[in-house]
Protein backbone atom coordinates (compact mmCIF):
# COMPACT_ATOMS: atom_id res chain seq x y z
CA UNK A 1 0.00 0.00 0.00
CA UNK A 2 1.57 3.18 -1.18
CA UNK A 3 0.80 5.84 1.89
CA UNK A 4 -1.08 8.68 1.55
CA UNK A 5 0.88 11.16 3.57
CA UNK A 6 -2.29 13.22 4.15
CA UNK A 7 -3.88 10.42 5.63
CA UNK A 8 -1.27 8.90 7.86
CA UNK A 9 -3.15 10.74 11.18
CA UNK A 10 -5.23 10.32 13.77
CA UNK A 11 -8.62 11.42 12.55
CA UNK A 12 -9.02 14.02 15.39
CA UNK A 13 -6.14 15.97 13.61
CA UNK A 14 -7.81 16.64 11.03
CA UNK A 15 -9.28 19.89 12.18
CA UNK A 16 -7.19 20.97 15.19
CA UNK A 17 -6.24 23.86 12.23
CA UNK A 18 -9.33 25.56 12.97
CA UNK A 19 -9.29 24.96 17.04
CA UNK A 20 -6.31 26.59 17.65
CA UNK A 21 -7.03 30.58 18.52
CA UNK A 22 -7.79 33.17 15.82
CA UNK A 23 -4.08 34.34 14.95
CA UNK A 24 -1.74 31.17 15.78
CA UNK A 25 1.00 31.28 13.35
CA UNK A 26 3.27 28.79 15.05
CA UNK A 27 3.23 25.76 16.49
CA UNK A 28 7.09 24.59 18.33
CA UNK A 29 6.82 21.19 19.22
CA UNK A 30 9.43 18.12 20.70
CA UNK A 31 9.83 14.49 21.12
CA UNK A 32 10.71 13.33 24.15
CA UNK A 33 11.39 9.89 26.00
CA UNK A 34 9.26 11.24 29.26
CA UNK A 35 9.86 7.69 31.77
CA UNK A 36 10.31 4.32 31.76
CA UNK A 37 7.58 2.24 32.18
CA UNK A 38 8.54 -1.41 32.45
CA UNK A 39 11.43 -1.13 30.13
CA UNK A 40 12.76 -4.52 28.59
CA UNK A 41 16.37 -3.38 30.85
CA UNK A 42 18.20 -4.55 33.52
CA UNK A 43 17.38 -2.79 36.46
CA UNK A 44 20.49 -3.30 38.46
CA UNK A 45 22.77 -1.49 35.67
CA UNK A 46 20.29 0.97 33.39
CA UNK A 47 20.68 4.83 33.44
CA UNK A 48 17.49 6.43 32.09
CA UNK A 49 18.85 6.73 29.11
CA UNK A 50 18.02 5.65 25.62
CA UNK A 51 19.50 5.47 22.10
CA UNK A 52 18.57 7.66 19.54
CA UNK A 53 17.87 6.28 15.89
CA UNK A 54 15.34 6.39 13.17
CA UNK A 55 14.91 9.83 12.40
CA UNK A 56 17.13 10.48 8.94
CA UNK A 57 14.89 7.27 7.75
CA UNK A 58 11.51 8.93 8.85
CA UNK A 59 12.84 11.99 6.95
CA UNK A 60 14.18 10.63 3.59
CA UNK A 61 11.20 8.27 3.36
CA UNK A 62 8.35 10.18 4.64
CA UNK A 63 8.94 13.83 4.55
CA UNK A 64 10.74 13.50 1.60
CA UNK A 65 10.16 10.40 -0.47
CA UNK A 66 6.28 9.81 0.35
CA UNK A 67 5.57 13.61 0.79
CA UNK A 68 7.01 13.75 -2.81
CA UNK A 69 5.61 10.92 -4.57
CA UNK A 70 2.16 11.10 -2.93
CA UNK A 71 1.51 14.34 -2.65
CA UNK A 72 3.30 17.33 -4.18
CA UNK A 73 3.63 15.14 -7.22
CA UNK A 74 0.50 14.32 -7.92
CA UNK A 75 -2.07 17.20 -9.49
CA UNK A 76 -3.66 19.63 -6.75
CA UNK A 77 -7.18 18.29 -7.67
CA UNK A 78 -6.71 14.72 -6.92
CA UNK A 79 -5.06 14.96 -3.64
CA UNK A 80 -7.41 17.36 -2.79
CA UNK A 81 -10.36 15.60 -4.04
CA UNK A 82 -8.88 12.03 -1.93
CA UNK A 83 -8.89 14.16 1.17
CA UNK A 84 -11.96 15.70 0.84
CA UNK A 85 -13.66 11.95 0.37
CA UNK A 86 -11.77 10.21 3.15
CA UNK A 87 -13.02 13.09 5.72
CA UNK A 88 -16.73 13.41 4.01
CA UNK A 89 -17.01 9.69 4.49
CA UNK A 90 -15.54 9.26 7.39
CA UNK A 91 -16.21 12.53 9.68
CA UNK A 92 -19.55 13.85 7.76
CA UNK A 93 -19.84 15.67 4.61
CA UNK A 94 -17.83 19.15 5.01
CA UNK A 95 -16.53 18.67 8.37
CA UNK A 96 -13.19 19.21 7.68
CA UNK A 97 -11.94 22.37 5.05
CA UNK A 98 -9.47 21.94 2.23
CA UNK A 99 -8.32 24.94 1.45
CA UNK A 100 -5.03 24.68 3.56
CA UNK A 101 -4.66 21.24 1.45
CA UNK A 102 -4.61 23.06 -1.37
CA UNK A 103 -2.23 25.73 -0.03
CA UNK A 104 0.44 23.39 1.12
CA UNK A 105 0.23 21.93 -2.70
CA UNK A 106 1.23 25.30 -4.05
CA UNK A 107 4.44 25.33 -1.44
CA UNK A 108 5.64 22.10 -3.04
CA UNK A 109 7.75 21.19 -0.08
CA UNK A 110 6.81 20.91 3.87
CA UNK A 111 7.42 24.18 5.52
CA UNK A 112 8.56 22.69 8.76
CA UNK A 113 11.74 22.94 10.14
CA UNK A 114 13.46 19.56 12.36
CA UNK A 115 16.24 20.39 14.88
CA UNK A 116 17.83 17.30 16.35
CA UNK A 117 20.58 15.84 18.54
CA UNK A 118 22.81 13.92 16.86
CA UNK A 119 21.61 9.78 15.93
CA UNK A 120 23.47 7.37 17.79
CA UNK A 121 23.56 9.64 20.75
CA UNK A 122 22.28 8.35 24.59
CA UNK A 123 19.55 10.89 25.73
CA UNK A 124 18.39 11.10 29.35
CA UNK A 125 14.62 10.27 29.73
CA UNK A 126 12.98 13.68 29.91
CA UNK A 127 15.18 15.80 27.60
CA UNK A 128 13.88 15.63 23.69
CA UNK A 129 15.53 14.36 20.99
CA UNK A 130 14.15 16.64 18.67
CA UNK A 131 12.08 19.77 17.91
CA UNK A 132 9.82 20.53 15.37
CA UNK A 133 8.12 23.72 14.03
CA UNK A 134 6.27 25.56 11.19
CA UNK A 135 8.37 28.05 8.78
CA UNK A 136 5.90 29.85 7.03
CA UNK A 137 3.04 31.10 9.32
CA UNK A 138 -0.18 29.59 7.91
CA UNK A 139 1.16 26.12 8.01
CA UNK A 140 1.40 26.22 11.73
CA UNK A 141 -1.49 23.68 12.07
CA UNK A 142 1.42 21.41 10.01
CA UNK A 143 3.49 21.00 12.92
CA UNK A 144 1.32 18.46 15.45
CA UNK A 145 -0.44 17.39 12.20
CA UNK A 146 2.27 14.97 11.68
CA UNK A 147 2.75 14.04 15.21
CA UNK A 148 1.23 10.57 14.78
CA UNK A 149 3.74 9.57 12.10
CA UNK A 150 6.43 11.05 13.87
CA UNK A 151 5.86 9.01 16.88
CA UNK A 152 4.99 6.15 14.94
CA UNK A 153 7.89 5.67 13.06
CA UNK A 154 10.40 6.89 15.56
CA UNK A 155 9.20 4.71 19.55
CA UNK A 156 10.42 1.68 17.72
CA UNK A 157 13.83 2.26 16.19
CA UNK A 158 14.80 4.15 19.47
CA UNK A 159 13.67 1.44 21.69
CA UNK A 160 15.46 -1.03 19.59
CA UNK A 161 18.39 0.51 19.70
CA UNK A 162 18.45 1.10 23.51
CA UNK A 163 17.88 -2.99 23.66
CA UNK A 164 20.64 -3.69 21.72
CA UNK A 165 23.13 -1.26 23.44
CA UNK A 166 22.05 -2.50 26.87
CA UNK A 167 23.20 -5.93 25.06
CA UNK A 168 26.30 -4.50 23.92
CA UNK A 169 26.90 -3.28 27.74
CA UNK A 170 26.07 -6.63 28.88
CA UNK A 171 28.54 -8.62 26.74
CA UNK A 172 31.44 -6.60 26.60
CA UNK A 173 31.26 -6.45 30.40
CA UNK A 174 31.22 -9.81 30.45
CA UNK A 175 34.23 -10.62 27.71
CA UNK A 176 36.37 -7.99 30.20
CA UNK A 177 35.55 -10.02 33.24
CA UNK A 178 36.12 -13.76 31.89
CA UNK A 179 39.04 -12.43 29.36
CA UNK A 180 37.71 -12.92 25.72
CA UNK A 181 38.52 -10.00 22.98
CA UNK A 182 35.77 -7.73 23.16
CA UNK A 183 35.93 -7.46 19.27
CA UNK A 184 33.79 -10.95 19.38
CA UNK A 185 31.15 -9.04 20.92
CA UNK A 186 29.88 -7.37 17.77
CA UNK A 187 28.88 -10.68 16.88
CA UNK A 188 27.97 -11.93 19.88
CA UNK A 189 24.20 -10.92 19.83
CA UNK A 190 22.42 -12.02 16.65
CA UNK A 191 18.83 -11.00 15.17
CA UNK A 192 16.61 -13.37 14.77
CA UNK A 193 13.62 -11.05 14.80
CA UNK A 194 11.84 -10.94 11.23
CA UNK A 195 9.48 -13.48 11.32
CA UNK A 196 7.98 -12.19 14.42
CA UNK A 197 7.99 -8.34 13.46
CA UNK A 198 4.63 -6.42 12.89
CA UNK A 199 5.81 -5.97 8.76
CA UNK A 200 8.66 -5.63 6.63
CA UNK A 201 9.46 -1.92 7.68
CA UNK A 202 9.07 -2.42 11.42
CA UNK A 203 11.75 -5.54 10.51
CA UNK A 204 13.79 -3.45 9.36
CA UNK A 205 13.97 -0.36 11.02
CA UNK A 206 13.95 -2.21 14.47
CA UNK A 207 16.47 -4.55 12.97
CA UNK A 208 18.95 -1.63 11.57
CA UNK A 209 18.23 -0.40 15.28
CA UNK A 210 19.96 -4.07 16.12
CA UNK A 211 23.08 -3.07 14.26
CA UNK A 212 23.60 0.25 15.74
CA UNK A 213 25.80 -1.95 18.12
CA UNK A 214 25.77 -5.05 16.09
CA UNK A 215 27.19 -6.68 13.05
CA UNK A 216 24.93 -10.29 13.19
CA UNK A 217 21.52 -10.42 11.42
CA UNK A 218 19.75 -12.54 9.88
CA UNK A 219 16.95 -9.38 9.29
CA UNK A 220 18.28 -8.87 5.49
CA UNK A 221 16.45 -5.65 4.90
CA UNK A 222 17.59 -3.63 8.04
CA UNK A 223 20.93 -4.08 5.88
CA UNK A 224 19.10 -2.89 2.81
CA UNK A 225 17.78 -0.22 4.94
CA UNK A 226 21.30 0.98 6.21
CA UNK A 227 22.25 0.65 2.53
CA UNK A 228 19.81 2.83 1.31
CA UNK A 229 19.12 5.58 4.17
CA UNK A 230 22.27 5.60 6.23
CA UNK A 231 25.45 5.76 3.72
CA UNK A 232 26.58 2.31 4.62
CA UNK A 233 28.23 0.18 2.13
CA UNK A 234 28.61 -3.77 2.30
CA UNK A 235 30.89 -4.00 -0.19
CA UNK A 236 33.33 -1.46 2.58
CA UNK A 237 32.41 -2.08 5.65
CA UNK A 238 30.66 -5.08 8.00
CA UNK A 239 26.89 -3.76 8.16
CA UNK A 240 25.07 -6.95 8.76
CA UNK A 241 26.80 -10.49 8.88
CA UNK A 242 25.53 -13.72 9.18
CA UNK A 243 26.37 -17.49 8.20
CA UNK A 244 24.98 -20.62 6.55
CA UNK A 245 22.13 -22.11 9.04
CA UNK A 246 19.74 -24.89 9.18
CA UNK A 247 15.96 -25.19 9.99
CA UNK A 248 14.34 -27.67 11.52
CA UNK A 249 12.84 -28.93 8.11
CA UNK A 250 16.51 -29.57 6.91
CA UNK A 251 17.34 -31.95 9.78
CA UNK A 252 13.84 -33.60 10.00
CA UNK A 253 13.63 -33.92 6.42
CA UNK A 254 16.94 -36.40 6.28
CA UNK A 255 14.83 -38.35 9.11
CA UNK A 256 15.93 -39.17 12.35
CA UNK A 257 17.78 -42.48 11.78
CA UNK A 258 20.03 -40.61 9.48
CA UNK A 259 20.44 -37.70 11.72
CA UNK A 260 24.13 -38.58 11.97
CA UNK A 261 24.94 -38.99 8.49
CA UNK A 262 22.89 -35.62 7.43
CA UNK A 263 25.59 -33.60 10.10
CA UNK A 264 28.07 -35.37 8.65
CA UNK A 265 27.08 -34.60 5.30
CA UNK A 266 26.96 -30.83 5.80
CA UNK A 267 29.89 -30.24 7.71
CA UNK A 268 32.30 -32.30 5.04
CA UNK A 269 29.98 -31.53 1.56
CA UNK A 270 28.17 -28.59 1.75
CA UNK A 271 30.24 -26.74 4.06
CA UNK A 272 33.73 -27.86 4.30
CA UNK A 273 34.86 -24.35 5.64
CA UNK A 274 33.76 -21.34 7.33
CA UNK A 275 31.14 -20.84 10.19
CA UNK A 276 27.68 -22.97 10.04
CA UNK A 277 25.18 -23.60 12.56
CA UNK A 278 23.26 -26.50 12.82
CA UNK A 279 20.12 -26.86 14.65
CA UNK A 280 20.61 -29.55 17.15
CA UNK A 281 17.05 -30.28 19.20
CA UNK A 282 14.72 -31.75 16.50
CA UNK A 283 15.19 -34.90 18.00
CA UNK A 284 17.67 -35.30 20.87
CA UNK A 285 19.57 -32.32 21.82
CA UNK A 286 21.87 -34.30 24.30
CA UNK A 287 22.97 -37.28 21.73
CA UNK A 288 23.86 -34.52 19.68
CA UNK A 289 26.23 -33.30 22.11
CA UNK A 290 27.22 -36.10 24.15
CA UNK A 291 27.53 -38.37 20.96
CA UNK A 292 27.45 -37.05 17.65
CA UNK A 293 30.16 -34.62 18.70
CA UNK A 294 32.20 -37.58 19.14
CA UNK A 295 31.51 -39.59 16.85
CA UNK A 296 32.29 -36.37 14.41
CA UNK A 297 35.26 -35.26 16.46
CA UNK A 298 37.88 -35.77 14.15
CA UNK A 299 36.19 -34.13 11.51
CA UNK A 300 34.75 -31.08 13.15
CA UNK A 301 38.19 -30.03 14.23
CA UNK A 302 39.88 -30.95 10.51
CA UNK A 303 37.32 -27.99 9.15
CA UNK A 304 38.65 -24.99 9.04
CA UNK A 305 35.62 -23.39 10.75
CA UNK A 306 33.13 -23.59 12.94
CA UNK A 307 30.04 -26.19 13.91
CA UNK A 308 27.81 -23.96 15.91
CA UNK A 309 25.79 -25.78 17.89
CA UNK A 310 22.06 -24.46 18.46
CA UNK A 311 19.90 -25.32 20.83
CA UNK A 312 15.78 -24.29 20.16
CA UNK A 313 14.20 -25.15 23.28
CA UNK A 314 13.79 -25.85 26.89
CA UNK A 315 14.70 -23.13 29.56
CA UNK A 316 17.88 -21.50 27.97
CA UNK A 317 19.94 -21.00 31.16
CA UNK A 318 19.55 -24.71 31.99
CA UNK A 319 20.22 -25.93 28.45
CA UNK A 320 23.73 -23.73 28.46
CA UNK A 321 24.89 -23.93 32.08
CA UNK A 322 23.03 -27.32 33.54
CA UNK A 323 20.31 -27.97 35.48
CA UNK A 324 21.43 -28.16 39.24
CA UNK A 325 18.44 -30.40 40.32
CA UNK A 326 19.00 -33.02 37.09
CA UNK A 327 20.80 -36.81 37.74
CA UNK A 328 24.57 -36.22 38.54
CA UNK A 329 26.94 -36.84 35.74
CA UNK A 330 24.48 -36.42 33.56
CA UNK A 331 24.30 -34.07 30.55
CA UNK A 332 21.87 -31.79 31.78
CA UNK A 333 23.23 -31.40 35.21
CA UNK A 334 26.45 -30.70 32.80
CA UNK A 335 24.80 -28.19 30.50
CA UNK A 336 25.74 -27.85 26.56
CA UNK A 337 28.86 -25.72 26.59
CA UNK A 338 30.32 -28.34 30.05
CA UNK A 339 29.28 -31.45 27.59
CA UNK A 340 31.26 -29.78 24.33
CA UNK A 341 34.03 -28.94 26.81
CA UNK A 342 34.32 -32.73 27.80
CA UNK A 343 34.42 -33.45 24.23
CA UNK A 344 36.68 -30.90 22.13
CA UNK A 345 38.30 -29.39 25.53
CA UNK A 346 40.08 -25.29 24.26
CA UNK A 347 42.14 -22.88 26.18
CA UNK A 348 41.95 -20.98 29.44
CA UNK A 349 41.89 -16.88 29.15
CA UNK A 350 44.08 -14.87 30.52
CA UNK A 351 41.03 -14.00 33.13
CA UNK A 352 41.46 -18.25 34.62
CA UNK A 353 38.16 -18.94 32.37
CA UNK A 354 37.54 -21.93 29.49
CA UNK A 355 37.37 -21.06 26.11
CA UNK A 356 35.94 -23.83 23.70
CA UNK A 357 38.19 -25.03 21.10
CA UNK A 358 37.65 -22.83 18.16
CA UNK A 359 36.04 -25.26 15.86
CA UNK A 360 33.26 -25.70 18.01
CA UNK A 361 30.86 -23.20 19.89
CA UNK A 362 26.75 -22.70 20.72
CA UNK A 363 24.24 -20.37 20.19
CA UNK A 364 21.18 -19.84 21.55
CA UNK A 365 18.20 -18.20 20.28
CA UNK A 366 14.61 -18.78 21.85
CA UNK A 367 12.82 -16.50 23.63
CA UNK A 368 15.87 -14.79 24.42
CA UNK A 369 16.11 -11.38 27.16
CA UNK A 370 18.54 -9.34 28.63
CA UNK A 371 18.32 -11.13 31.99
CA UNK A 372 18.04 -14.49 30.59
CA UNK A 373 21.50 -13.32 28.72
CA UNK A 374 22.67 -12.37 32.02
CA UNK A 375 21.58 -15.34 33.71
CA UNK A 376 23.84 -17.87 31.45
CA UNK A 377 26.91 -15.56 31.20
CA UNK A 378 26.75 -15.56 35.36
CA UNK A 379 25.75 -19.21 34.81
CA UNK A 380 28.95 -20.15 32.66
CA UNK A 381 30.99 -17.53 34.77
CA UNK A 382 30.46 -19.88 38.06
CA UNK A 383 31.43 -22.76 36.06
CA UNK A 384 34.67 -21.29 35.25
CA UNK A 385 33.71 -20.83 31.42
CA UNK A 386 34.20 -17.52 29.60
CA UNK A 387 31.31 -15.76 27.71
CA UNK A 388 32.55 -16.03 24.21
CA UNK A 389 31.56 -19.73 24.64
CA UNK A 390 28.09 -18.36 23.36
CA UNK A 391 26.13 -16.35 21.13
CA UNK A 392 22.41 -15.10 21.43
CA UNK A 393 20.02 -14.92 19.08
CA UNK A 394 18.18 -11.72 19.95
CA UNK A 395 14.60 -12.48 18.35
CA UNK A 396 11.01 -10.98 18.54
CA UNK A 397 10.35 -11.73 21.98
CA UNK A 398 12.79 -8.79 22.80
CA UNK A 399 12.14 -6.52 20.13
CA UNK A 400 8.71 -6.80 19.88
CA UNK A 401 7.02 -7.18 23.03
CA UNK A 402 7.31 -3.55 23.34
CA UNK A 403 4.99 -0.63 23.22
CA UNK A 404 5.14 3.18 22.55
CA UNK A 405 5.54 3.43 26.45
CA UNK A 406 8.20 1.58 27.87
CA UNK A 407 9.91 5.08 27.62
CA UNK A 408 7.05 7.06 27.75
CA UNK A 409 7.41 8.46 23.76
CA UNK A 410 4.88 11.83 23.32
CA UNK A 411 5.54 14.82 21.35
CA UNK A 412 4.10 17.96 22.70
CA UNK A 413 3.59 21.78 22.25
CA UNK A 414 5.76 23.72 24.30
CA UNK A 415 5.36 27.12 22.68
CA UNK A 416 3.31 29.38 19.58
CA UNK A 417 2.94 32.14 18.55
CA UNK A 418 -0.81 34.00 18.56
CA UNK A 419 -1.57 37.64 17.23
CA UNK A 420 2.03 37.88 17.11
CA UNK A 421 2.81 37.10 21.01
CA UNK A 422 4.72 33.94 22.04
CA UNK A 423 3.10 31.96 24.34
CA UNK A 424 4.62 29.42 26.59
CA UNK A 425 2.43 26.48 27.04
CA UNK A 426 2.86 23.23 29.12
CA UNK A 427 0.60 20.63 30.35
CA UNK A 428 0.97 19.07 33.69
CA UNK A 429 -2.01 17.22 34.85
CA UNK A 430 -3.36 17.02 38.29
CA UNK A 431 -4.91 13.03 38.24
CA UNK A 432 -0.87 12.75 36.74
CA UNK A 433 1.99 11.61 39.22
CA UNK A 434 4.34 13.65 37.52
CA UNK A 435 5.12 12.03 34.04
CA UNK A 436 3.22 13.79 32.17
CA UNK A 437 4.18 17.28 33.17
CA UNK A 438 5.63 18.74 29.76
CA UNK A 439 8.30 21.61 29.81
CA UNK A 440 7.38 24.94 29.07
CA UNK A 441 8.54 27.34 25.84
CA UNK A 442 11.34 27.38 23.88
CA UNK A 443 13.60 24.64 24.86
CA UNK A 444 17.62 23.98 24.35
CA UNK A 445 19.52 21.05 25.18
CA UNK A 446 23.42 21.40 26.30
CA UNK A 447 25.86 18.98 26.08
CA UNK A 448 27.44 18.57 29.89
CA UNK A 449 30.25 15.54 30.40
CA UNK A 450 28.94 12.72 29.33
CA UNK A 451 25.14 13.50 29.26
CA UNK A 452 22.39 16.23 27.99
CA UNK A 453 20.52 18.72 29.97
CA UNK A 454 17.71 20.13 29.05
CA UNK A 455 16.67 23.93 29.42
CA UNK A 456 13.22 25.29 28.81
CA UNK A 457 11.39 28.65 28.71
CA UNK A 458 14.17 29.70 26.27
CA UNK A 459 14.47 32.91 24.37
CA UNK A 460 14.12 32.76 20.59
CA UNK A 461 18.43 33.67 20.76
CA UNK A 462 19.21 30.86 23.37
CA UNK A 463 16.59 28.60 21.36
CA UNK A 464 18.60 28.92 18.25
CA UNK A 465 22.13 27.63 20.09
CA UNK A 466 22.73 24.19 22.13
CA UNK A 467 23.02 20.29 20.50
CA UNK A 468 19.42 20.41 19.06
CA UNK A 469 20.94 21.11 15.30
CA UNK A 470 18.68 21.97 12.18
CA UNK A 471 18.50 18.65 10.35
CA UNK A 472 15.46 18.88 8.12
CA UNK A 473 14.30 22.31 6.90
CA UNK A 474 11.56 23.39 4.07
CA UNK A 475 12.00 19.76 2.20
CA UNK A 476 15.56 19.95 2.34
CA UNK A 477 17.58 17.53 4.69
CA UNK A 478 20.52 19.60 5.90
CA UNK A 479 22.26 17.48 8.28
CA UNK A 480 23.26 13.29 8.09
CA UNK A 481 24.71 10.90 9.54
CA UNK A 482 26.29 7.59 8.51
CA UNK A 483 25.54 3.80 10.38
CA UNK A 484 29.68 4.32 10.82
CA UNK A 485 29.76 7.69 12.67
CA UNK A 486 26.18 6.36 14.56
CA UNK A 487 28.13 3.17 15.61
CA UNK A 488 31.36 5.08 16.25
CA UNK A 489 29.11 7.22 18.97
CA UNK A 490 27.53 3.97 20.52
CA UNK A 491 30.82 2.35 20.79
CA UNK A 492 32.35 5.46 22.71
CA UNK A 493 29.18 5.65 25.14
CA UNK A 494 29.79 1.81 25.79
CA UNK A 495 33.39 2.34 26.81
CA UNK A 496 32.97 5.83 28.84
CA UNK A 497 30.54 3.22 31.12
CA UNK A 498 32.88 0.35 30.81
CA UNK A 499 35.56 2.90 32.49
CA UNK A 500 33.41 4.53 35.28
CA UNK A 501 32.54 0.90 36.41
CA UNK A 502 35.75 -0.21 36.52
Amino acid sequence: MLTNPLTAIDFYKADHRSQYPLGTTEVYSNFTPRSKHAPKVLAESFDNRVVFFGLQYFIKQFLQESWQINFFNKSKADVVAQYKRRMDTSLGKDAVSVEHIAALHDVGYLPIRIKALPEGARVPLGVPVLTIVNTQPEFFWLTNYIESVISCYLWKPITSATTAFEFNRLLQAYAEKTGIPVDFVKFQAHDFSLRGMSGIQDAALSGAGHLTSFFGTDTVPAIDLLEEYYQADADREPVGLSVPATEHSVMSMGMQENELQTFERLLTQLYPRGIVSIVSDTWDFWKVVTEYTVALKDAILARDGKLVIRPDSGDPVKIVCGDPEAAEGSPQRKGAIECLWDVFGGSVTTQGFKQLDPHIGLIYGDSITLERAQNILRGLAHKGFASGNVVFGVGSFTYQFVTRDNFGFAMKATSGVVGGERREIFKSPKTDSGTKKSARGLLRVERKGNTYVLFDRQTEEQEAQGELKTVFENGVLCREHSLAEIRQRVQAEVETLQKLEC
